[in-house]
């Protein structure tokens, strides 16, 4: 997180750049270019947690550049130790070519490894048969790398003109061993299964950038182009204990997506702002399984499209209080092997959504948001605990409140909080629950900051009750979390010590309705809450160099 300068977040598919599961929202990564003072820093605490940073800027003028690598492994709570073993290496370099002209470019590389419990069987924990940290299936984990280069161009033209260009290319890789069902497909060996994923993802974003003053208003206007290739090649294999038995599926996958838009911005009154757009996506998925399946496509191609539109209106400020209104249509791109499997499948469901609120900075040192929300969607993914996928079903709709606040009583104390209440989470054809959706969430933060140089957060994170199952027969338990932090900082060495899950309340992390089997139990198994559990109370401290 410390290559973050900041973090853009976008709700609602209200925006044409955005395209691809820009449903609910969209989340943007700005990184730093550099860092004001190099880091050395070393962390460890429970569970055999240790953490290793090194933060360093060699140049910060002209050429701009910043080198961020970490280490860090844990063993977790588990009575089986997960032995995750992270690393992390970041490396960026910005230049200005002219006065108006910047380039960047940065590549990351990640990999780790990881040993897991799986989703702990409710009925198993309360048999006493394990821990709630214990396994039905030890042999969990898996090994995942990726590898990204991005290239920024910026040019601004004069006082009215921006054009920007972003490059990227990506490779990834995972291995993941799962036993979601444990003896339902195999009493004697267990339905451990093995997913690979291996794929290149690449592409481009393309953007001009106008102003202009027609009638007297002004308009800024952006027309942009976008591209992308994902070529994963997917294997699905049954397992006996991290070795192979019989692949299940093996497929490799070309989608391409081509994707122009425009976006216009005009102020045609005081206090009045218009934000417009269009955007169409082309998709075109090409497949080829290389093993015989119940459902083969063998070589198959299917081409699909999509136009979208959006507008949102801004009205005010009075009193530093402005309204607004939002209207969007948004898609998601369905699994690649269920399009090419059946072409007649809706490749890229439609997500319409409406926003209505506020938001308001008339009392000194407080600013404070309200919307109401609704969010259609024409195809939902549903997990589908047997395999661990997804799968796409019917219609569905959503709609609730959001209200935030952040309040500055004193310069060095700071509040913030919000809450989310959906009212409504259902397949519109039958009424049926949408599992897992939440219904209430909320989060608060009190943060500290002395001018001689210490600092200190408490958060709450709090989510609801919910219902894991369409029939609203079984409820996903909530839970509340309390997290604090302390930072003391003396010229240039800094000391930290965080502490998570303060309270130390038993609260589980993924929780899953579905079928599985125990040894001993009836052969069609037991519908029961699978759960990962949250990580009880746990420490990790240290110390900073700056230099």
């Amino acid at each position: 997180p410390e290559t973050v300068k900041a973090v853009d977040v976008l709700k609602g598919p209200y925006f044409p750049e955005y395209g691809d599961f820009d449903t609910a929202g969209a989340v943007v990564f700005l990184t730093r270019d550099y860092v004001e003072e190099n880091t050395l820093e070393v962390a460890g605490g429970s569970f055999n947690t240790q953490r290793y940073l090194a933060l360093l800027s060699p140049t910060r003028d002209a050429l701009k550049t910043f080198i961020a690598v970490e280490g860090y492994r844990s063993d977790g709570p588990f009575e089986h130790p997960n032995g995750y073993v992270r690393f992390n290496i970041f490396a960026k370099a910005t230049a200005s070519l002219a006065q108006d002209m910047t380039l960047s470019v940065w590549a990351s590389h990640y990999r780790a490894e990881w040993h897991g419990s799986g989703q702990l069987p409710s009925r198993a924990i309360r048999a006493g048969l394990i821990d709630r940290f214990g396994a039905i299936d030890p042999n969990e984990g898996g090994v995942t790398q990726r590898t990204n280069l991005n290239i920024d161009y910026a040019w601004r033209v004069g006082t009215a003109q921006r054009v920007t260009a972003h490059a990227y290319a990506s490779y990834y890789a995972l291995s993941l061993f799962n036993d979601f069902t444990f003896f339902l497909k195999d009493p004697e060996h267990g339905d451990m299964i093995n997913q690979r994923d291996r794929r290149v993802v690449a592409g481009f974003d393309t953007q001009y950038e106008i102003k202009s003053l027609p009638l007297g208003m002004p308009l800024t206007s952006t027309a942009g182009f976008q591209y992308r290739i994902d070529t994963p090649h997917i294997v699905l294999a049954n397992a006996i204990k991290r070795h192979q038995v019989a692949r299940v599926q093996d497929v490799s996958i070309v989608e391409q997506s081509y994707s122009p838009f425009v976006k216009f911005e005009l102020v045609p009154l005081d206090k009045v702002r218009l934000v417009t757009g269009a955007r169409g996506d082309i998709f075109l998925f090409h497949g080829t399984e290389h093993v015989d399946t119940s459902e083969p496509f063998q070589t198959r191609e299917v081409t699909k499209a999509r136009p979208n539109v959006k507008a949102n209106l801004i009205l005010g400020p009075w009193l530093d209080t402005e309204f607004f209104a939002n209207f969007g249509t948004g898609f998601h791109s369905n699994d690649a092997r269920a399009v090419l499997t059946n072409p007649k499948l809706e490749a890229l469901p439609t997500a319409t959504g409406y926003e209505f609120g506020v938001r308001s900075r008339a009392l000194p040192r407080m600013e404070l948001f309200a919307t109401y929300w609704f969010l259609d969607l024409s195809s939902e993914l549903v997990f589908v605990g047997d395999d661990g996928t997804t799968e796409a079903r019917g219609a569905t709709h959503r709609d609730g409140v959001e209200v935030g606040i952040k309040i500055r009583p004193l310069d060095w104390l700071t509040l913030t909080g919000d809450f989310t209440y959906t009212r409504k989470a259902e397949f519109v054809d039958t009424g049926a629950a949408i599992p897992l959706a939440p219904i209430w969430t909320a989060r608060a933060d009190v943060t500290v900051r002395l001018p001689w140089g210490l600092s200190s957060s408490l958060e709450m994170r709090y989510l609801g009750d919910r219902f894991a199952d369409e029939d609203r027969h079984v409820t996903a338990r909530g839970y509340t979390l309390l997290n604090w932090t302390g930072r003391y900082r003396y010229r240039n060495l800094e000391t930290f010590l965080s502490v998570e899950n303060l309270a130390d309340v038993h609260w589980r992390e993924a929780q899953f309705s579905f079928t599985s089997r125990l040894p001993g139990e009836p052969a069609g198994g037991v519908n029961d809450v699978h759960f990962t559990p949250g990580a009880p109370r746990s420490f990790l401290g240290g110390i900073a160099v700056h230099f």
